[in-house]
């Protein structure tokens, strides 16, 4: 049973940061991409960051030079490190595998608000 769970949602003050971690199970993780989405409320899901199997990035404009993508193949996690979080970061967080087959996680709530 393929399993993707995100975790390190919350509130947090504009200015501030917040680490993500998506933990997977039940797939060969080092042999997908994975990827930060998010989607606002009455907004469409969009791509917010990938990491590719040999390690390299890329981010949306919205979000290069704060956010932080990485990933820890012994621990089968993916992370995203934000930092100077404005308050149109706000949406819920999803986690997407791509590989031989394709996986969603649940999604966890960022609130960026003072």
């Amino acid at each position: 049973q393929v399993q993707l769970v995100e975790s390190g949602g919350g509130l947090v003050q504009p200015g501030g940061s917040l680490r993500l971690s998506c933990a997977a199970s039940g797939i060969a993780f080092n042999s997908y991409a994975m990827t930060w989405y998010r989607q606002a409320p009455g907004k469409q899901r969009e791509l917010v960051a990938t990491i590719f199997v040999g390690g390299a990035t890329y981010y949306a404009d919205s979000v290069k030079g704060r956010f932080t993508i990485s990933r820890d193949n012994a621990k089968n996690t993916v992370y995203l490190q934000m930092t100077t979080l404005k308050p149109e970061d706000t949406a819920v967080y999803y986690c997407y595998a791509a590989g031989v087959s394709r996986y969603w996680g649940q999604g966890t709530q960022v609130t960026v608000s003072s």
